[in-house]
């Protein structure tokens, strides 16, 4: 059973497709076109014939008209690999509905929707905690680093249900080594709430430089974009576990918002700078909403 999914959504997700920018180029069959010719329906152009071409793909309505042979040609179809990158970090725990679980159902969506056109789907968890990881958790990571067609979605939706969020941030590090570390570039999913001390630039800009069509989700708790707590408080780190003690009364209340506006203005002028799709939206956030009009707004599917 998909605890991450209800049925009626999944069966409205399994009629989209990722619209892919450029051309697939993975080597591995699949429902994508591209610049590589074989054999299917979609017609892409003709060639001169030479010896030993296959007879059956001749043109013969063009002999007939120019009394030369040519060879007819056609589009080959390749998978869209998708790498999905998830923010695993403590900071993803915050929230009520927490954003790490609106991440996993929105990681959930899109792969679901890859699996169903036969593309590759893989999903890289950061940070990496290495030893102190439970066996079940490490073995769900693993079952996430490759899976394809719609047949894996209900191990896929299991092991996504397996993951578990905590431990400080690696953001640029952990993107960039998914970028080195994929064999064929095709669509990069990024789901994090983007509040690594050390920034976004680095990591955006490697999935660019490997040629991804990048797509990234910022997920604010809506605490976080509207906080409704005064006083006297005492602020905790929930990563470096870092304390500090601040003073917020009703009147900072517009500076801190602004102070939120203009951290998101600068991250979507990044984005939309480089070619990134992206959007910011709260936890709290109706999930049909945000795939079936969002999404399609954004042209990230069909």
């Amino acid at each position: 059973m998909n605890a991450l999914l209800p049925p009626d959504l999944l069966r409205r997700l399994e009629q989209l497709q990722l619209l892919a920018a450029r051309r697939a180029k993975s080597s591995l069959k699949g429902e994508r076109r591209s610049r590589a010719r074989g054999l299917s329906v979609e017609f892409a152009d003709h060639r001169n014939y030479v010896l030993g071409d296959d007879l059956r793909y001749l043109d013969w309505n063009l002999f007939g008209r120019l009394d030369k042979l040519f060879l007819k040609l056609y589009e080959e179809e390749r998978e869209l690999p998708l790498r999905i990158f998830l923010d695993c970090s403590e900071s993803m725990n915050f929230g009520s509905p927490s954003k790490f679980d609106f991440a996993r159902r929105v990681a959930a969506a899109v792969g679901y929707v890859a699996l169903c056109g036969f593309d590759r789907v893989s999903i890289q968890c950061f940070p990496e905690p290495g030893a102190t990881l439970q066996p079940p958790e490490a073995a769900a990571r693993g079952a996430l680093r490759s899976v394809r067609g719609k047949t894996s979605s209900l191990t896929f939706f299991k092991s996504l249900s397996q993951l578990t969020a905590g431990g400080a941030a690696d953001f640029n590090a952990s993107v960039k080594r998914g970028a080195m570390e994929a064999r064929q570039t095709g669509a990069a999913l990024v789901l994090s709430d983007f509040l690594d001390p050390a920034g976004y630039e680095a990591g955006l800009t490697a999935l660019i430089g490997r040629g991804f069509q990048v797509t990234a989700i910022q997920i604010l708790a809506p605490e976080e974009l509207d906080p409704t707590t005064f006083g006297d408080l005492r602020l905790v780190d929930s990563e470096s576990g870092a304390e500090t003690e601040v003073t917020f009364g009703k009147y900072r209340m517009s500076a801190y918002r602004q102070s939120v506006a203009n951290y998101l203005e600068r991250l979507r002028e990044y984005c939309t700078g480089r070619g990134i799709r992206f959007a910011t939206v709260a936890s709290s956030t109706d999930l049909g909403e945000l795939l079936l009009k969002q999404l399609r707004t954004a042209e990230v599917w069909a």
